[in-house]
C-alpha cells in the first residue's frame, strides 16, 4: 500500500497550495504540512519552495516526487492485475507513436485479440519524447514506436522498417519531376511533424549528415495529426515529409505524390521496446511472430 504521505506529497505538486491539498485530501492545513515535514526529515531534503504562481519543487524534491508517481503507478497496476487475475484477464498499457497509431496498429492488434479474447488492451499515443517517459516510469507496458529508446534498460525487437518521405500534391510542380534536391526543397513550403516527434528527429539527423539544418527551410505548420498534415498538402498549402507507409493509400489513389529526395535516402524503423525486466515477454513474442508471420495463425 501507498504511504498517505506520498499521496499528500503528489497532491500538494499537483495543487501548488497547502489550503488547496488540504481541501482535496479531506484533512485540514496542519496535517499537510506536518507530513511534508516528516518527508523532508525521512530524507533530509526540502521539497518545496514558494514561488510567485504557488509551491516549486526543489531539485531534491523533483527526484522525490519522480519516485513517488512510479510507486503510485505501481500500486495502481498491482491492484489492477489482482483484480484481472480473479476475472481472467489479460491488461496492458501500450504506447504508439502518432504515425504507427495510424497505420499498423490493427495489423498488428486485430488478430493477437481474435487469439485472445480475453485481452484487454489499451492504446495511448504520444510523441516519443512522452512515451520515453511513460516507459521510464511504467505508465505503460511496452511500445510500438518509429526509432528506438537508447538505454540499458530496454530491449528492442525490430518489426518491421519503412522510411521517409517527399509528397507533394498531383498539382505541385514537384509531381512531375523525378527527383529533388535539398536546395530545391528549401524553396518550398513545409508542413511538419512538431519538434521531438520521431519523424521529424529522423529527417533533422538525416539533414545533418548532409551538412544541413532544419532551420534552413521554410516550416510554416508544425502538427501531430497525419490525417491533417495529408489533406493540407493535397490542397496544395505545401509539402510534407512523412512516413511511406502513411501515404499507401493516398499514392494509389492519386491523391499524394511521392516524389524521391535526390541522394537522400531516410530508412526508418519500427520497433518494439520493453524493460528488461517486462513480464510481458511471451506476449510481445507472440505479437512479433503474428506480425512478421501472419499465415502462421
Amino acid at each position: 500500500m501507498i504511504d498517505q504521505k506520498i499521496i499528500t506529497l503528489l497532491t500538494l505538486a499537483k495543487t501548488g497550495n497547502y489550503t488547496k491539498a488540504a481541501d482535496i485530501l479531506c484533512i485540514t492545513q496542519p496535517a499537510v504540512s506536518h507530513q511534508i515535514r516528516l518527508l523532508e526529515e525521512q530524507y533530509g531534503i526540502k521539497i518545496f519552495t514558494k514561488g510567485r504562481k504557488g509551491l516549486k519543487s526543489t531539485a531534491e524534491g523533483e527526484i522525490l516526487l519522480e519516485y513517488a508517481r512510479k510507486a503510485l503507478s505501481l500500486s495502481e497496476r498491482v491492484k489492477q492485475a489482482i483484480e484481472d487475475s480473479r476475472n481472467c484477464i489479460q491488461r496492458f498499457t501500450v504506447g504508439v507513436t502518432p504515425t504507427l497509431g495510424e497505420t499498423i496498429v490493427s495489423q498488428i492488434f486485430t488478430p493477437y485479440c481474435r487469439e485472445h479474447p480475453e485481452a484487454h488492451i489499451v492504446i495511448v499515443t504520444h510523441s516519443l519524447k512522452k512515451i520515453s517517459s511513460m516507459l521510464k516510469s511504467d505508465e505503460i507496458d511496452w511500445a510500438i514506436i518509429d526509432g528506438n529508446i537508447p538505454g540499458d534498460d530496454y530491449t528492442s525487437v525490430l518489426l518491421d522498417t519503412d522510411y521517409l518521405c517527399l509528397v507533394v500534391s498531383p498539382r505541385h510542380r514537384f509531381a512531375q519531376m523525378e527527383t529533388v534536391s535539398l536546395s530545391e526543397l528549401k524553396k518550398e513550403k513545409l508542413i511538419m511533424r512538431s519538434q521531438n516527434t520521431g519523424t521529424r528527429t529522423l529527417f533533422e539527423n538525416h539533414l545533418s549528415s548532409h551538412s544541413e539544418n532544419i532551420k534552413n527551410f521554410n516550416i510554416i505548420i508544425e502538427i501531430d495529426n497525419i490525417t491533417t498534415i495529408k489533406e493540407l498538402v493535397s490542397s496544395n498549402l505545401g509539402v510534407s515529409i512523412i512516413a511511406h507507409s502513411a501515404c499507401k493509400t493516398e499514392e494509389a489513389s492519386g491523391t499524394l505524390v511521392v516524389v524521391p529526395i535526390r541522394n537522400l535516402t531516410m530508412l526508418r524503423e519500427i520497433n518494439c521496446i520493453f524493460k528488461k525486466d517486462s513480464s510481458h515477454t511471451e506476449i510481445l513474442e507472440e505479437i512479433g511472430r503474428i506480425y512478421t508471420n501472419p499465415d502462421s495463425l
